[in-house]
């Protein structure tokens, strides 16, 4: 379920950045004298950038998760040192 979710957040987020891109918008400024030059640079261009999103958000969790652990690992190293502080 976990990669799913980050698969459409990745396809959402790089649909974002597409119509952002989209030389509409620009007053077509920018725009190729071949259409089918620009219908393979927005294609390749959104394959790279939900690829470049989804193992963004991969390594993002994988960050958090590590923090998470060394917290965890922190706590309980206090909780035995205080526990063999109370032993005799």
């Amino acid at each position: 379920m976990q990669r799913f979710v980050d698969v459409v957040l990745s396809l959402l987020l790089t649909a974002a950045s597409f119509v952002l891109s989209w030389p509409f918008w620009r007053d077509f400024e920018y725009w190729a004298e071949s259409p089918t030059a620009w219908r393979i640079y927005f294609v390749l261009g959104f394959i790279l950038g939900a690829y470049v999103f989804y193992v963004f958000i991969g390594s993002l969790r994988m960050l958090f998760q590590h923090a998470r652990d060394d917290a965890a690992a922190e706590a309980e190293a206090e909780r035995q040192a205080l526990d063999a502080e109370g032993q005799p």
